[in-house]
């Protein structure tokens, strides 16, 4: 009984043993299966826990190519300029290593090459570009001047010189000698400290100020001449109207031929404005940037398309990072987790700056739709900018309230707060995940959402290129032009009469009267002249003493005008009236300075004494015996018919056009063909004086 119980006590501690090792056998076994399913269920993730950093990452490219132009910015700086970067990088005489990156992805450029420097573990000159010049440059191993190039680039040339431009200028002066290089920079120094240069280009604003510059110039110039012209005949009419047809009489020049030359004039002056506008308005891009091809277009959303295949959210390399590997892990963590709940889908996530110098133009609504374009998956694309730290999120194809996510998404998750904006990483992981946590409560729909298509972004070589000059502005410019050339007609105008009224007081010289006396004198010219003669006569009577002829055409003026000088320059006075008191003044003075004549011209009583009687055509088919002038006397001999355009006409009494002067009064101006005499008679008999 005893032997075989100790057997059985023997047997079950063996069974028992071999049991036990079973059981470790197989945890072990899961253990190790578990193991390799985490390894291979998640190998994109693993590889992109810990993406490389900003230096190390462009060390790697200038390994591979000393100069480096980025994709991002591609209406700037094309990626086709690496090889004229490369081209002027060989001036400087050692090694130089260019970057060009976008502005927005450098938080201390100065740091930054020293981190690539060290990272590439090469000596050299290692210069940073942006979108517009060259912002940092630092010498290591080398002898460079690169603190004077640099001060020399950014002094000597205008803001919108360009980046090649930049860099050409940076080169030229590291390959001068050190003393030269700090000679140069000095100089630039003082020359621009306080103006800079004149730009080089001008924007869309100015080609618009030029157009309207152009059509003001346009219609001002050629209406001016048009305006000026005639108002000068009608003053040259008015003011020297004798002169002026005795001299066309003599030259025979046809009032057709004078218009003509004026309208010929104006249009010169027409042609002459555009061609010249043409020819000094000559730009026609707002920069020198080469148009970027197709492909450099694309680079940039192929390039994220190709990393979000591999894992959902893509850190732009060129940049700073701005999630670390626990914000990593629990992103991709909460992406995993929405793509699995009931009405989610994929998220992709891309951390890339959004420059206006990018292909989408900084529009991230548009490079979401290009990216998922590339992608060829429906889903939820986010667009966070690193630089800004603004977070965009846009849906496709998913069954989710688009218009929430695009409306109605929180300015503390789209843009952030106060602290985001003091925090170098802008607080995306935390955004982020709100983010997240915002998709997870959005409303589903019954049917998948189409996303939403946004215009185009404009094409790098209309947005370079000026409009044409005769466009946008240049047709209110035509219509202010016209109001310019009236003003300018109505200010020449102005002047010209207050010049004449200034100049009129001053009696002429009889021997220009023929030549200077209007046939169809104003109102206002026959007040001035007569107030002139007249207290012309006053002064110089007193001056030359008692004077009969004088004194009697003095009393007679005088008793036209009731006694009163000033009754002269009255509106009011009777047009005849004043003629009369301009004629005996003139007579006055004439007897005063010893060239007295009973005689006054009759063709035009203004043009002051007559030297004969002639018979005179005054009409088509009448004659007068009237004195005549000197110049009334030749042109009846020379030209018979250019006497009654010679006639003084006045106002008709009961009005409606003129008249010649003895037919327009019956006064004492009648009497003028028989003499000054019968002048003064005629006036003591009207009045009433013996």
């Amino acid at each position: 009984m005893e032997a075989v119980t100790s057997t059985h006590v023997h047997a079950g501690l063996t069974r028992a043993r071999s049991s036990g090792r079973g059981h470790v056998l197989r945890l072990l076994l899961a253990l190790f299966a578990l193991t390799a399913f985490f390894a291979t269920a998640t190998p994109a993730r693993a590889a992109t826990a810990e993406p490389p950093t900003q230096a190390a990452y462009l060390a790697d490219r200038l390994r591979e190519n000393p100069v480096y132009v980025t994709d991002q910015l591609p209406r700037a700086v094309p990626r086709s300029t690496a090889a004229d970067f490369t081209r002027l990088a060989r001036r400087t005489g050692v090694p130089t290593y260019v970057l060009v990156l976008p502005g927005e992805t450098v938080r201390d450029g100065k740091a930054l090459l020293g981190a690539v420097h060290d990272r590439l573990g090469r000596d050299g000159l290692y210069v940073l570009v942006d979108d517009h010049s060259v912002t940092d440059a630092t010498a290591y191993g080398v002898r460079a001047p690169a603190d004077d190039a640099w001060t020399a680039q950014l002094y000597e040339l205008p803001y919108d010189a360009g980046p090649l431009l930049s860099f050409e200028r940076f080169t030229e002066v590291v390959a001068l000698s050190p003393e030269k290089a700090s000679a140069r920079a000095e100089a630039a120094r003082a020359a621009y400290e306080d103006d800079e240069p004149e730009a080089m280009y001008i924007g869309p604003s100015d080609r618009r100020n030029q157009s309207f510059l152009t059509g003001i110039l346009l219609t001002g110039v050629p209406l001016s001449i048009l305006l000026l012209a005639a108002y000068g005949r009608r003053v040259r009419r008015r003011y020297a109207g004798s002169a002026r047809k005795a001299d066309r009489a003599a030259r025979r020049i046809p009032p057709a031929l004078s218009v003509a030359a004026v309208v010929a004039s104006a249009a010169l002056a027409a042609v002459a404005v555009a061609l010249t506008a043409t020819a000094v308005f000559d730009q026609t891009a707002s920069s020198g940037t080469k148009p970027p091809t197709p492909a450099e277009m694309s680079a940039r959303a192929e390039r994220v398309a190709a990393g979000l295949r591999k894992d959902p959210v893509y850190a732009d390399p060129e940049s700073p990072r701005v999630l670390d590997a626990r914000a990593l892990d629990r992103l991709h963590q909460r992406i995993d987790a929405f793509r699995r709940s009931d009405g989610g889908g994929p998220v992709y996530v891309a951390l890339v700056p959004q420059t206006s110098e990018s292909e989408s133009a900084g529009d991230a609504e548009l490079f979401a739709a290009a990216v998922h374009t590339k992608v060829g998956t429906d889903g939820v694309y986010v667009v966070a900018d690193p630089a800004d730290g603004t977070i965009d999120a846009v849906t496709y194809g998913l069954r989710l309230d688009g218009d929430r996510l695009l409306f109605d998404l929180p300015d503390d998750i789209t843009l952030g707060d106060s602290r985001a904006d003091e925090s170098d990483d802008h607080r995306l992981g935390e955004r982020l995940d709100a983010l997240m946590t915002f998709l997870d409560r959005t409303p589903r729909t019954d049917r998948p959402v189409e996303g939403p298509s946004p215009a185009p972004a404009p094409s790098p070589a209309k947005d370079n290129a000026l409009p044409p000059l005769f466009a946008t502005d240049f047709w209110p410019g035509l219509i202010v032009g016209a109001f310019a050339a009236l003003l300018l007609f109505a200010v020449s105008a102005g002047v010209t009469a207050l010049v004449l009224r200034r100049r009129r007081p001053a009696t002429e010289p009889f021997a220009r009267l023929p030549f200077t006396a209007p046939t169809e004198p104003s109102a206002s010219w026959l007040r001035r002249t007569a107030y002139a003669e007249l207290s012309a006569l006053a002064r110089e009577f007193t001056e030359h003493g008692e004077q009969p002829l004088a004194r009697d055409r003095l009393d007679a003026a005088l008793l036209l005008l009731d006694g009163d000088p000033g009754r002269a320059r009255r509106p009011g006075t009777d047009p005849a009236t004043l003629v009369t008191v301009i004629a005996l003044a003139r007579a006055g003075r004439a007897a005063l300075t010893g060239q007295d004549t009973d005689l006054c011209c009759g063709v035009n009583p203004l043009h002051g004494a007559g030297v004969r009687l002639s018979h005179v055509r005054v009409s088509a088919t009448g004659r007068r015996l009237l004195p005549v002038c000197e110049l009334c006397r030749d042109t009846a001999i020379a030209d018979p018919l250019g006497i009654p355009p010679r006639l003084l006409r006045l106002p008709a009494p009961s009005g409606g056009g003129r008249l010649p002067y003895y037919d327009a009064t019956d006064g004492p101006l009648t009497a003028v063909p028989r003499g000054i005499a019968r002048v003064v008679e005629r006036v003591r008999e009207t009045a009433g004086v013996h």
